[in-house]
């Protein structure tokens, strides 16, 4: 009895042993949110923090199913320019949408970095999916930065900005022939505010249909 239990035991720990690394399984495969497409940490790197709509309206529940954005300013909100009356608007349209036209979205950006960061990736894949259903559409993308630093910085940084998050939308399938940037730097503040929330609210890349 006891040298048939003595088989028994190595022979079930080598069976259950192979029942567990036969089933074909492998370890899953993570990818980090800024390992997509284009390489979402871009020029300065970016860091995956909290999207600084966080408190004031963005959500998922704000963007219908099909990736648009419904206007619901009513009259003078239309499709083209950055001149249809964003700055008159309230300040929680202002921190959904920015400066950009109906049916699209800002991307925003950590201090003093140009980076695309991790958490605007699905922004830029909805506005790339709306960009693709007007096709010939151009696109300026404005880059801005908010109010400290020299102009000059400011200027440069608000061109990596642009600049990269349109090779991010080029990366992911929009035609580079729509597309072209404009830096405002600090110029064009959208929120008047000294404190860090309309800052982070300023450091944005607009996107404005012609």
């Amino acid at each position: 009895m006891k040298t048939t239990a003595t088989l028994i035991y190595p022979l079930s720990l080598l069976l259950c042993t192979l029942l567990f690394f036969g089933t074909g399984c492998s370890p899953k495969t993570v990818i980090p949110p800024d390992s997509g497409p284009g390489g979402a940490a871009g020029l300065d790197g970016g860091k995956d923090i909290n999207y600084p709509l966080a408190e004031g309206g963005f959500s998922e529940d704000s963007l219908p199913i099909d990736g648009r954005l419904d206007d619901t300013t009513g009259a003078g909100m239309a499709a083209g320019g950055s001149g249809f009356g964003a700055d008159d608007q309230s300040d929680e349209y202002k921190r959904i949408h920015g400066r950009s036209s109906a049916n699209l979205l800002p991307v925003y950006f950590d201090f003093d970095q140009a980076g695309v960061r991790g958490d605007m990736t699905e922004v830029l894949f909805r506005n790339a999916a709306y960009l693709n259903s007007i096709p010939g559409t151009m696109v300026v993308i404005e880059g801005n930065s908010d109010e400290r630093g020299t102009n000059e910085y400011n200027l440069a940084l608000g061109e990596r900005r642009a600049i990269n998050t349109m090779q991010y939308l080029i990366n992911i399938g929009v035609d580079a022939r729509r597309l072209r940037t404009v830096s405002y730097g600090e110029e064009r503040p959208l929120f008047y505010g000294q404190d860090e929330q309309s800052y982070s609210l300023n450091r944005r890349a607009d996107f404005v249909l012609q």
